[in-house]
């Protein structure tokens, strides 16, 4: 059974910075996409940026381009979120999953397991 447990999230002043950490179990991790999402209340689960399986190939949001980076330790079956530069509307519970396949997805359908998600609140 796919187990994934974030962590990291917390207060935070507007232009402060936090990293987010997914640790994974029961699942070859180097197999698959990871992927992070959000979703604030009353809005849909959005895409936020993802890792290939190698970690080689991260993909972003445009709303995060430029300020959070995506990465994976493989040896460590752990997948990472640097959040900087945040933002009042950065502000939500984000989630870390696995994807089905090898490649980044961008849609909540492509990713098969789910953490119970870490809130980040951004202070204005």
């Amino acid at each position: 059974q796919v187990q994934l447990v974030e962590s990291g999230g917390g207060l935070v002043q507007t232009g402060g910075s936090l990293r987010l950490s997914c640790i994974a179990s029961g699942v070859t991790f180097s197999r698959y996409a990871m992927g992070w999402f959000r979703q604030a209340p009353g809005k849909e689960r959005e895409f936020v940026a993802g890792v290939d399986a190698t970690g080689d190939h991260p993909d972003y949001a445009e709303f995060v381009k430029g300020r959070f980076t995506v990465s994976r330790d493989n040896a460590k079956n752990t997948a990472f979120l640097q959040m900087t530069r945040l933002k009042p509307e950065d502000a939500a519970v984000y989630y870390c999953a696995q994807g089905r396949g090898f490649d980044v997805v961008t849609i909540v359908q492509g990713y098969d397991s789910w953490g119970q998600g870490t809130q980040v609140t951004v202070s204005s």
